[in-house]
């Protein structure tokens, strides 16, 4: 076994040196290389991002069903006890972790060649392991001190806190399964190894969806909570999403069995860049605390409304500019480790473009069109107009802040990739602040609407912050260069507005059937948008169009070849 083992590493070896040669080729020029870098950023953001959207539109089915088939306290519950364990999988999985294991990698794997570089992802996979065992122990355990602190207002309402401590308790092993899986996304995404990272996420939601639809009805003659199915679907989910890597993660040599080894060099200066990380977005999920925290103490459908209006915001933001993020990290990197600044000024800036190409937009029509994409999506069952009327106040609220939450993607990708995690710690506990500042003015006059535009407020505070800090470390970030970029596509998308709204209003006055009533003005007038936008884009020439769609065309044209 362990002959057959060395001979697998040693073609896992010859195949991936092969492949770093062919991203940073022999001769060329530092230049050069940050140039090959950006036009491989659109491509490995298309598989991500493809990857994404199925999950996203996965993501999507599992919130309509769980809209229609459980009632507003329910779902409450749900959305509380979830966000706990996720919470967690930002700390210790896909957010910090993956952020410091990144570049980490990317140094061994440059500076002192592949064995070196699967012998430290084993020794940082031991510790991470340990690590998510212990917090779901823990979690487990004191799971009604977590939902007093994220939720005490559930209190007031019969049955609520104790149903969502069930709930906790039963959906907190999730976090041992999604911070395995995203260790192993953080190890692909180094070697550029994206399909298998970006679709295993979409399991998460077939599960969920499996489990509401089949196991429904077994619980109830069984007197079983019903919504505890969606709690097994998740932990399901999970399972899937690390067997689902294991195969890509065989082939590069990286599922070896794990260690502990907290005296390897390589562990601790992860660590040492994980603790303030771990400060950083630690204040984040206290914004997430203080968010539910003050929703909790409202009208019952508050976390609700609330919850289904962030997935919608989050949909565009995961499926291209959480990808466009996933594969800058490695780039930025890399040229760090070269120690050229002037090629992360310019990747920056070509990535930044690209984000505001797809999430302002995506502001433009989430926020115009509120009311009829709510409508069209949820309003079925248990899910009645004034839960859309609700939502879609929620969602234009939060859906100002698209474009900034995009903007700060990009820009800790530029911290992280230099090694620094002290400053977006000190932006973050200044974002903390200005949340709950606005959050306690708003929330009196505009209920869950009111912490929906606290939310945004803490998102330009941090964007403004984090650009201002990074101005001092770039020599250039190419400010005028995404200023235009951003006018010409914010042009496109209001033009693409004006027209689809008209398209709205004008068939909400059609004699319709109910059904037709309910998604034809919605679905039509995205649609409407869409089309106008690609073709307002494609007037003003945007390069940002030509970029994302130039490895779509690459592709067509190969399989057209074959």
């Amino acid at each position: 076994m362990v002959e057959r083992d060395q001979h697998l590493n040693g073609q896992a070896d010859r195949a991936l040196a092969t492949e770093s040669a062919s991203l940073l080729p022999s001769g060329k020029s530092a230049e050069s290389a940050g140039e090959v870098e950006r036009r491989a950023l659109a491509g490995r953001a298309g598989i991500v991002g493809a990857g994404t959207l199925v999950s996203r539109l996965l993501g999507l089915v599992r919130d309509q069903t769980l809209a229609a088939l459980f009632p507003r306290g329910q779902t409450d519950a749900f959305w509380v006890a979830f966000v706990l364990p996720n919470a967690l999988r930002s700390l210790l999985g896909e957010g910090a972790a993956s952020s410091a294991v990144v570049p980490v990698l990317a140094e061994v794997r440059a500076a002192e060649g592949e064995p070196a570089a699967r012998e430290f992802f084993r020794a940082v996979r031991g510790v991470s392991i340990i690590a998510l065992i212990v917090v779901t122990v823990l979690g487990m355990l004191f799971a009604p001190g977590l939902v007093e602190l994220f939720a005490s207002g559930l209190h007031a309402r019969p049955g609520a806190f104790e149903q969502t401590v069930v709930l906790t308790r039963w959906v907190f092993p999730y976090i041992f399964f999604m911070g395995t899986a995203a260790l192993g996304m953080a190890a692909l995404n180094t070697y550029g190894r994206y399909t298998a990272a970006a679709f295993a996420p979409a399991l998460l939601n077939v599960a969920m969806i499996a489990a509401a639809l089949l196991l429904t009805p077994s619980f109830k003659a069984r007197g079983i909570e019903p919504v505890l199915v969606l709690a097994v679907g998740a932990l399901g989910g999970g399972v899937l999403q690390v067997v689902a890597q294991w195969p890509s993660l065989f082939r590069i040599g990286f599922a070896a069995t794990p260690k502990i080894d907290l005296r390897h060099p390589r562990v601790r200066q992860v660590l040492g860049r994980l603790v303030p990380m771990l400060v950083g977005i630690g204040i984040y999920e206290i914004d997430l605390i203080f968010s539910r925290r003050f929703l909790s103490e409202l009208p019952e459908g508050s976390v609700s409304y609330y919850s289904f209006a962030q997935r919608l915001c989050d949909f565009p933001q995961g499926v291209f500019v959480v990808a466009l993020q996933t594969a800058t990290l490695p780039s930025l990197s890399k040229l760090v480790a070269a120690r050229n600044l002037d090629e992360v000024g310019k990747t920056y800036a070509y990535a930044m473009r690209l984000c505001l190409f797809v999430a302002l937009p995506a502001t433009v029509l989430l926020v115009g069109l509120s009311r009829p994409i709510v409508t069209a999506l949820f309003e079925r069952g248990a899910f009645d107009a004034t839960s859309s009327m609700q939502t879609s106040r929620a969602l234009m609220a939060q859906g100002m802040g698209i474009w900034m939450v995009a903007a700060v993607r990009q820009l800790l990708a530029v911290f992280y990739a230099l090694g620094d995690t002290r400053t977006p710690v000190l932006v973050s506990a200044i974002d903390l602040l200005a949340l709950i500042a606005a959050a306690i003015m708003l929330r009196g006059p505009f209920g869950h609407v009111g912490v929906s535009m606290a939310v945004t407020i803490s998102s330009a505070v941090q964007m403004a912050l984090l650009w201002g800090w990074l101005s001092r470390r770039v020599p250039s970030l190419r400010l005028r260069e995404i200023g235009a970029s951003a006018l010409r596509t914010l042009a496109a998308s209001l033009a693409a507005m004006a027209v689809a709204f008209l398209v709205a209003r004008r068939l909400n006055h059609f004699s319709l059937t109910p059904a037709l009533l309910r998604i034809l003005p919605g679905a039509a007038s995205v649609i409407v948008f869409s089309i106008l936008f690609f073709a307002f884009a494609s007037l003003l020439r945007a390069p940002e169009l030509q970029a994302i769609a130039a490895p779509v065309r690459r592709r067509f044209a190969r399989r057209t070849r074959r």
